[in-house]
């Protein structure tokens, strides 16, 4: 049976002054020497729609399929991440939060974890006309879905869809949780499913099983905390499939 690894990163560069979530900046050397690692080790990075077109029989599974993904939309993946995927020709998707597109991380207390810039549109289309880069949702706001209202819940998963589609002209297949909260709660999937997603993320550590449905489970993923070094990498990859 064949599992699939998912990589979770957030931002590429160094931790400004005063930030907290320090974890979450992975440099760009380390980002290459980690990417390097899994072209070399012969896994093959894919897109959601490749991913999709496996799963349904349009397409064939690679012998050791793996996803690349980026939460939140940080221009830092633009400006510091993108020049990396190009220069080894890793595929990656990366999940938006459709209002913070061009403005800052609005949902962090700036008192406790410093704003920083996110893409803007322009950036987006031009990572995705690469043909490397597919976007997928982080909802509207990224508010923790189990906190708010089933309504709001409703609307921020559906919405972002909606627009997102119209502003990349792009189906947008992939969710992801924020804060992975969710991922467990068997109505906020099915708002999920329902909106039109093929694929749902969330953050439990490991690697799923395939053939994947959606009645299963969210997706897995992998997190890599910047300061790690590139064994302990090595070592969560080679883990990963068998941490249920």
């Amino acid at each position: 049976m064949t599992s699939l690894p998912v990589l979770m990163y957030h931002r590429v560069g160094t931790p400004p002054a005063g930030s907290k979530l320090a974890d979450l900046w992975v440099s760009p050397s380390k980002l290459r020497a980690q990417l390097d690692y899994v072209k070399a080790g012969g896994w093959s990075p894919m897109l959601f729609s490749e991913l999709r077109k496996a799963l349904t029989g349009g397409a064939h599974l690679p012998r050791k399929p793996l996803l690349v993904t980026f939460d939140d939309g940080y221009a830092n993946n633009y400006e510091s991440g993108f020049p990396i995927l190009k220069e080894l020709g890793v595929k990656a998707g990366i999940f938006l939060v459709h209002e913070t597109l061009g403005r800052h991380n609005a949902w962090h207390d700036p008192s406790g974890e410093p704003w920083i810039p996110m893409m803007n549109l322009a950036q987006a289309r031009e990572m995705q006309e690469s043909g490397l880069v597919e976007f997928g949702s982080h909802t509207m706001r990224h508010p923790r879905l189990t906190k708010v209202s089933a309504e709001e819940a409703r609307w921020e998963i559906a919405e972002s869809k909606r627009r997102l589609e119209a502003d990349l002209g792009r189906e947008v297949r992939a969710f992801a949780y924020p804060y992975g909260a969710g991922a467990r709660r068997e109505d906020l999937r099915r708002m999920v499913e329902e909106a039109g997603y093929s694929f749902d993320f969330g953050t439990r550590p490991g690697a799923s099983r395939l053939p994947w449905v959606f009645a299963s489970e969210a997706f897995r993923r992998i997190f890599v905390p910047g300061g790690a070094p590139l064994w302990r990498f090595k070592l969560s990859l080679a883990l990963a499939p068998w941490r249920r």
